[in-house]
């Protein structure tokens, strides 16, 4: 299922979010700039890379790039292929401009970023010994459905459903979209842990535990920011 957009209209434009989709959309065109080993390099130094991690926060020195912790907020703007960043902006596009909304612009930056640094470590917490980068904005996104499901759950989404030879588009109620794609982090991630080679971050597919970490903290957090507050409240930051 892909969705299309939401019939659910904002009060603000939502700078901070269309921000966000041209600073991904910037690093991503950097990427592509890049030979393949400098690209290797890049995600390296720039990604959260599990070991190097936990080696940190033992207190040991793992490299002359940026300090590790910091790779838990520049993890969130690399991208590892055109449909991996597509995909993302697609979501961030659909659900960002009404948690924004609802949060204020200054509010909203904070939340994603820390869904995202809080996404990343729920993977880490998963596969504190893996070597192979974790990237993406996925987990600040999953965060910002994880809100977007608890003040909108009845918001309909205009969504693309193939069946099998045919493709039709129909509306389906935020509250079953999003929490049938958390159930589907939930269980891939599960599965993930008895697989010989990871189905996440292991194998270097998709972060499920990410997914589902960030959507959450998304949940959490969002309240705790004001989610729920008054319209006048909502438009001081």
């Amino acid at each position: 299922m892909v969705p299309l957009r939401d019939d659910n209209p904002t009060t603000i434009t939502p700078f901070v979010t269309y921000g966000l989709i041209v600073a991904n959309i910037l690093v991503f065109l950097v990427e592509l700039s890049l030979a393949p080993g400098q690209l290797e390099k890049f995600f390296y130094t720039w990604a959260v890379v599990p070991r190097e991690l936990t080696a940190s926060f033992a207190g040991q020195a793992v490299s002359a790039g940026p300090t590790e912790w910091l790779t838990l907020f520049s993890s969130q703007f690399l991208h590892g292929g055109f449909l991996h960043i597509a995909g993302n902006m697609l979501f961030l596009w659909i659900f960002g401009n009404n948690v924004e909304d609802r949060l204020g612009h200054v509010k909203y930056l904070i939340f994603y970023l820390a869904c995202g640094a809080l996404a990343a470590l729920t993977q880490w917490f998963f596969s504190p010994n893996s070597a192979i980068p974790s990237l993406g904005a996925s987990g600040a996104i999953a965060g910002v459905m994880g809100a977007y499901i608890l003040k909108y759950p009845k918001a309909s989404v205009l969504t693309l459903l193939p069946l099998g030879f045919f493709i039709t588009t129909v509306r389906i109620p935020a509250f079953f979209f999003l929490g049938w794609w958390f159930v589907q982090q939930a269980f891939y991630g599960a599965a993930s842990l008895n697989a010989p080679t990871n189905i996440g971050m292991e194998g270097g597919g998709v972060a499920y535990w990410a997914h589902a970490g960030g959507f959450v903290f998304g949940a959490i957090l969002g309240p705790l920011l004001g989610l729920f507050s008054s319209d006048s409240e909502a438009s001081v930051l």
